[in-house]
């Protein structure tokens, strides 16, 4: 597909209805998010795909004209990995070259034209891997810059390529939290760094001095990290002028293991470590409930202000969060509370460009809508949402004061569009089902909804329904029933290449995806209450779900269903294969899920089992009315008889592999068909094209037999 030939607004709509296949879909074209000019004139966002053919990635940058809409190639490969927009004129940039002259394993930062690529100078080349590009101007035109990368102890920066390798492989450690989601932790930590460009004649710059480590050294009980672990340039910002950043951290008062609390500091950008600032640590504000964890630490277009979105629980990673704005002043940042009664978590935020509102993102009824908020916003006030369906992956104000949404549907995997501060669609730019041929045909009429009644809560629970290709009412085809992971969290209306609902209808299933008990977006006491419950209130609500199924759509063939979960669905079909509910399924999915809750210990975020299961796990986790042994899988392990497709990956440290050999071993020790695939080189997730294609290929050979849909002799 050539996307320089997409003219007008990329919306010719592509003839014909096509099945979407886990080929198709793997190898479609994925986007960033759009990026806007400072004028608002144009957007910039990249591309990239895979050939199964040729087994190679292609990726590139495309520039979207916001008023025409005509979508260009900007640049075709990967040598510019990060642009953003600083300079004398809206179109200047700073982009960063994954790569150096020196082949050391740094970086280059090159000064350009964004209408004039070709006359890029190179401006500085950093000697490691930095990434996570921010930048000012400053009043005198140099340009203030951070990136961050992993810094020994003393503060200096870490390069592995430069590093001295040691002999022995041996890891040591004196306290808990030795590894995440898939790494092992080291010594070396994730740090804010600055330096300074100055400036000479028209785009040329010259990198004066070093570069200064922000973060490094604030230590108490642990030290302080920022970007956090596993986090990225979101955890940090610089002012508009470029006189000072802000950046958060774990609470280094706490052990990381057991709480979620964060700090946001504040720092001048020609300071060091030394005169960093905490913020909102706990107990210093006027709301000691804000003690959780944070994101999107914000400075408004003004520079007076400074907006973040914060959890109330200091150890619960799933609680309600509310907005709060701040004074940009280290002598007294009064801090202020927004919609503080909103029933809503709000987890990520843009400003207005009068810097007078706030808009965040926050789930709502199986979406992620933007919802403005202005500043006089007092507890009381219910923001009201200017998007409604889809997942927003970025927004952006225009200076007109429009937002330029990049989000992503079930049935589109880019939608780019603006919208008016009222919520009006002023244009539609781009939809990637509309002019990505693997995607050809698919829309909202794919997708529906209903609401069901359940016996553990008083409101209704919603699911979402996905059609096969050419669906017809009249007749009937069987039910994939999919569990949603967290156990706090959704079935969102959003595309997903690691669980895309179409891909699996196209197979010649109904998707049923239900939202039960500790799904996010329907208020926060229905997400609570999962804590203690996870084998009572969610299992109830989708055994409603199912009868609300089998009772009403009479398209669906019950009779030849078949049920996937992970992560918490994993555990949930687990937990259904030792219950009445199990034995209404052909065959049973499970990818990384818990199958003994007694080991949830072995787990990193120890906070979490602990919010999860009322406790941590002791002595009196073996009693019988403990959530780790009333709500654990095994104690029903007689009852396994449903075919049991297990997936557990070696580099999930979350859920340790040993979870789903477990799984399979009992399985295969009951005589229950069961089949183990693991990817040595994949986390929670699958993320490997090819290993995705492998994952796709042997769960539906195995679904595809059992519900009778395809008449193969066997499902090995």
């Amino acid at each position: 597909m050539k996307l320089q030939s997409l003219a007008a607004a990329g919306l010719a709509v592509l003839p014909g209805v096509l099945a979407i296949t886990p080929e198709g879909m793997l190898a479609a074209n994925r986007y960033s998010d759009a990026l806007p000019n400072p004028s608002g004139r144009f957007a910039l966002f990249t591309v990239s795909n895979y050939s199964f053919e040729t087994k190679e990635k292609a990726s590139w940058w495309n520039k979207l004209d916001l008023k025409t809409g005509e979508i260009t190639r900007w640049y075709e490969g990967t040598d510019i990995s990060e642009v953003v927009f600083v300079g004398p004129e809206d179109t200047s940039i700073l982009y960063v070259n994954g790569t150096n002259a020196e082949g050391d394993g740094g970086i280059s930062l090159y000064a350009a034209d964004a209408n004039r690529l070709e006359a890029a100078t190179l401006v500085a080349s950093l000697p490691a891997p930095y990434s996570g590009l921010k930048a000012a101007r400053t009043r005198n035109g140099d340009i203030n810059f951070l990136v961050y990368a992993k810094a020994y102890p003393n503060g200096t920066v870490y390069n592995e390529e430069l590093a001295e390798k040691p002999l022995s492989t041996a890891r040591l450690y004196d306290s808990i939290y030795v590894r995440h989601w898939d790494t092992w932790l080291t010594p070396e930590k994730n740090a804010v760094f600055g330096g300074v460009l100055k400036a000479g004649y028209g785009h040329a710059y010259t990198l004066a001095g070093e570069l200064t480590n922000y973060v490094t050294g604030i230590c108490n009980v642990t030290c302080a990290e920022s970007p956090y672990d596993q986090s990225d340039q979101g955890d940090y910002d610089i002012s508009p002028d470029g006189s000072s950043l802000i950046f958060l951290t774990k609470d280094t008062t706490l052990p990381l293991s057991n709480y979620t609390a964060n700090v946001i500091y504040h720092v001048p950008f020609k300071g060091t470590v030394k005169d960093a600032k905490p913020i909102q640590a706990r107990g210093t504000t006027k709301y000691h409930d804000a003690q959780g964890a944070v994101t999107s630490p914000r400075f408004s277009p003004d520079g007076k202000k400074i907006a973040w979105v914060q959890m109330y629980g200091v150890a619960y990673e799933s609680d309600r969060s509310s907005l709060y704005v701040a004074h940009a002043n280290p002598k007294n940042f009064h801090v202020e509370r927004l919609a503080g009664d909103w029933d809503r978590a709000p987890d990520s935020l843009t400003w207005a460009p009068d810097s007078k509102t706030v808009y965040v993102a926050a789930a709502d009824l199986g979406r992620e809508r933007i919802f403005p908020i202005p500043l006089h916003a007092k507890d009381n006030y219910e923001p009201k949402n200017i998007t409604n369906e889809g997942v927003p992956a970025g927004f952006y104000a225009l200076p007109n004061g429009d937002l330029l949404v990049s989000d992503s549907k079930i049935w589109s995997s880019r939608d780019i569009y603006r919208v008016s501060p009222h919520g009006e669609v002023v244009k539609t730019y781009f939809q990637a089902n509309k002019v990505d041929p693997a995607l050809k045909g698919l829309g909202p009429e794919d997708v529906s909804e209903f609401y069901f009644s359940t016996n553990s809560t008083e409101i209704e629970l919603q699911a979402w329904i996905v059609y096969p290709e050419g669906f017809d009412k009249t007749k009937k085809y069987p039910l994939a029933f999919i569990s949603h992971g967290g156990p706090q969290g959704a079935h969102f209306n959003s595309w997903s290449t690691r669980w895309n609902f179409k891909v699996w209808a196209d197979q010649g299933y109904v998707v049923i995806a239900p939202n039960p008990t500790a799904s996010s977006g329907w208020g926060q006491n229905l997400t609570d209450a999962v804590a203690g419950n996870w084998g009572s209130y969610p299992y109830w609500d989708l055994v409603h779900a199912w009868q609300y199924v089998n009772k009403t759509l009479d398209y669906v063939d019950t009779s030849r269903g078949i049920e996937a979960g992970a992560s918490f669905g994993g555990y949930m079909t687990n937990w259904m294969q030792g219950h009445e509910m199990g034995r209404w399924f052909k065959a049973l999915v499970t990818h990384d899920g818990s199958t003994s809750t007694l080991n949830q210990y072995a787990s990193e975020e120890l906070w979490f089992m602990n919010h999860d299961f009322n406790g941590p796990f002791n002595e009196t986790g073996l009693d019988t009315s403990s959530p780790y042994w009333q709500y654990n899988p095994l104690l029903y392990v007689d009852n396994w008889a449903t075919p049991h497709f297990v997936v557990h990956n070696e580099l999930d440290f979350r859920l340790p592999v040993s979870e789903g050999i477990l799984l399979f071993n009992l399985l295969q020790t009951k005589g229950v068909p069961s089949r183990l695939l693991s990817f040595p080189d994949e986390n929670h997730w699958v993320l490997n094209q090819e290993n995705s294609l492998v994952w796709h290929t042997e769960i539906f050979k195995w679904i595809n037999y059992y519900s009778g849909i395809s008449d193969a002799s066997s499902p090995y």
